[in-house]
C-alpha cells in the first residue's frame, strides 16, 4: 500500500538523545502494561483478552465514534471521502472482530495427540506499528486488536501529517481499554513531532514491527535489526473474461474503484479485457459511471497525474470533479465517478500500467485469453509482484489457471477487489488492512496479516510410538529408476 506522505527514516543521531530517552520511557510503559495484562489473562483466561479486543473494536465501530473519526482522516490528511471511511471504520473492524474472537490465542491453542505435540501461544512482546495516512483511523485499530488478541501492547507510529487524525483514533482505544479496567498504554501513539528519527528509534527498540505503509518504511524496518513484517505495493489488474456476466462486473469494479477516492492498494488499477466482449464490456463500465478518455485526454492525465515523478497530490483519492478539472476533460465526464485511459504497454515508459492511487483506471485489451495472462503478469512486474489480482468470468478453469500461472498472493474471483481483497463476509481470507505480497516482493509473509503473526508458539512434544520407515520405502523408487 502506497503512502507518499513518510519518508524514509535515516539515519539515528547519537544515542541518549532526547527522542530516545522518550521512546525508550513508552516501551517500558508497554512492558509494564502487558505484565499487567498477563496478571489479568491468568486470572480470567481468553474471556479477558477478548475483552480488550472488542473494546478497541467498539471504540471505533460506536456509529459516532466511526463518523467522526471518518470526517477527521478526510479533513486532517485531505485524502479519501467520508462515507467510505465510515464504512471502512466499521467494515473491517466488524470483520476483524469477528474473526479474533472465534480464535484462542493463550494457553493451549492447538493439540495433535497422534503426533505427541502441544501447542502453546505466548505473547510476542511490545509492537512498533507504521500506519498509513490512507486508513489514519482504521489500520491502527485493525493492528491494535490483533496485537493485543496476542497479549500484546502496541505503540502507532503514523506519518507526521497524519497525526492529528491518528491521536483521536489512539485516545479513544485508550478510553475503552480504561473503561474495562485494562492499562491505558496498552495502546500508545509516537508523541508530536513524529521524525524519522523517532519511527526509526521506534523501530529498533520494538520487539516486533510491523509496516503498512511506503516501501521505504518497509526496507528500513527490516533493517531495523527487530523482527519485521512489511506489506507491498499494491496495482491490482483484473480481467474481464469473455464469460463474465459483463454488467454485473462492471457494477463490482465501480463499486471498487470508487470506494474511498481508491485510496486502497488493493482498488483496481487496470482492467484487461478480452477481444470478443470488449465494446460491450467498455458500454457496460461506461453505464456505471465510466468515462472513456480520448487520446488527447489521455496524454494530459499521463502529464498531469504525476509531477516531478511523485503522484499528484491535486488528484490521488480525490473526487471525480478534481479528475475533471485538472485533466481539463471534457463536458460528458462531468458526471462520471471514474475516469478510463486505454493502455497497450507496461513498465516505466507507460505509467498508467503502474498504481494511480487515484479514480483513473487502465483499460487494456487482449487478443485472448493467453494475451490476457500476459498483460496482468507483464503489469505485475512492474509494479505490485505478488499482491494480488482478479478475474470475472464464469469459467473457473480461466480462474485456477491464472492462480497457476501469475506470481500473485490472492485471485479474487467474480469479486469487488477493495472488498473482497482484505477479506470478505462471502470469502474465507482474514479480514484485514495490511496484505503481504511473499517474497514477490520482498515480504516475510504471503496471507493478510493476522493474529497468527502476533504470538510465539511454544510446542510441548512428548514421546509417540516409533515412526521410522525402512530405507526400501525412502529411497526405493530412486534405486528402481536410478541404481543405487
Amino acid at each position: 500500500m502506497s503512502d507518499t506522505q513518510l519518508a524514509a527514516p535515516k539515519a539515528r543521531a547519537g544515542k541518549g538523545t532526547g527522542a530516545d530517552d522518550a521512546i525508550a520511557a513508552m516501551i517500558g510503559r508497554g512492558r509494564a502494561a502487558m505484565a499487567e495484562f498477563a496478571r489479568e489473562i491468568d486470572a480470567h483466561g481468553q474471556d479477558r483478552i477478548d475483552e480488550a479486543v472488542t473494546a478497541l473494536a467498539w471504540s471505533i465501530y460506536k456509529p459516532e465514534n466511526a463518523r467522526r473519526l471518518a470526517e477527521i482522516a478526510v479533513e486532517v490528511t485531505g485524502i479519501g471521502e467520508v462515507e467510505s471511511k465510515v464504512i471502512k471504520n466499521t467494515r473491517k473492524t466488524f470483520g476483524t472482530l469477528r474473526d479474533l474472537l472465534r480464535a484462542k490465542t493463550t494457553g493451549i491453542i492447538e493439540e495433535i495427540p497422534e503426533r505427541g505435540i502441544v501447542k502453546y501461544a505466548k505473547p510476542v512482546g511490545v509492537v512498533g506499528a507504521i500506519t498509513p495516512s490512507t486508513n489514519p483511523s482504521a489500520t491502527p485499530v485493525n493492528k491494535a486488536m490483533m496485537a493485543l488478541k496476542g497479549g500484546n501492547a502496541i505503540i502507532i507510529a503514523p506519518p507526521p501529517t497524519a497525526w492529528d487524525a491518528t491521536k483521536p483514533t489512539v485516545d479513544g482505544m485508550r478510553r475503552e481499554l480504561k473503561k474495562i479496567g485494562l492499562p491505558e498504554d496498552l495502546v500508545q501513539i509516537l508523541p508530536q513531532p513524529v521524525t524519522r528519527e523517532s519511527t526509526t528509534r521506534l523501530m529498533e527498540l520494538s520487539d516486533l514491527v510491523v509496516v503498512t505503509g511506503s516501501q521505504v518504511n518497509v526496507r528500513a524496518a527490516y533493517k531495523s535489526g527487530k523482527p519485521a513484517l512489511g506489506v507491498g505495493l499494491g496495482n491490482a489488474p483484473v480481467i474481464i473474461d469473455a464469460t463474465a456476466d459483463l454488467d454485473e462486473a462492471a457494477r463490482l469494479i465501480m463499486l471498487s474503484k470508487t470506494f474511498d477516492h481508491a485510496t486502497s492498494c488493493s482498488s483496481e488499477n487496470a482492467v484487461v479485457i478480452l477481444d470478443e466482449i470488449y465494446d460491450a464490456a467498455i458500454a457496460a463500465l461506461e453505464k456505471r459511471g465510466g468515462y472513456m478518455a480520448s487520446a488527447t485526454e489521455k496524454k494530459r492525465i499521463v502529464e498531469r497525474l504525476w509531477q516531478n515523478g511523485k503522484l499528484n497530490r491535486a488528484v490521488i483519492a480525490q473526487g471525480p470533479e478534481a479528475l475533471v478539472e485538472v485533466f481539463e476533460l471534457s463536458p460528458k465526464a462531468r458526471s462520471c465517478k471514474f475516469v478510463m485511459a486505454a493502455e497497450t504497454g507496461t513498465g516505466k515508459d507507460y505509467p498508467l500500467s503502474g498504481e494511480k492511487l487515484s479514480l483513473v483506471l487502465t483499460v487494456y485489451r487482449a487478443k485472448d485469453f493467453a494475451d490476457a495472462k500476459r498483460i496482468v503478469r507483464d503489469i505485475l512486474e512492474y509494479q505490485g509482484k505478488g499482491h494480488s489480482c482478479g478475474i470475472h468470468t464464469k469459467d473457473l478453469a480461466h480462474a485456477r489457471e491464472i492462480a497457476e500461472d501469475i506470481d500473485v498472493v490472492r485471485v479474487l474471483v467474480n469479486q469487488a477487489h477493495t472488498f473482497g481483497n482484505g477479506g470478505g463476509f462471502d470469502n474465507g481470507l482474514p479480514f484485514t488492512l495490511s496484505m503481504g505480497c511473499g517474497t514477490w516482493q520482498g515480504n516475510a509473509i504471503s496471507d493478510n496479516l493476522n493474529w497468527r503473526c502476533f504470538v510465539n508458539i511454544t510446542h510441548l512434544v512428548t514421546t509417540i510410538p516409533e515412526d521410522k520407515p525402512s530405507e526400501e520405502a525412502l529411497f526405493g523408487k530412486y534405486w528402481a529408476k536410478y541404481g543405487k
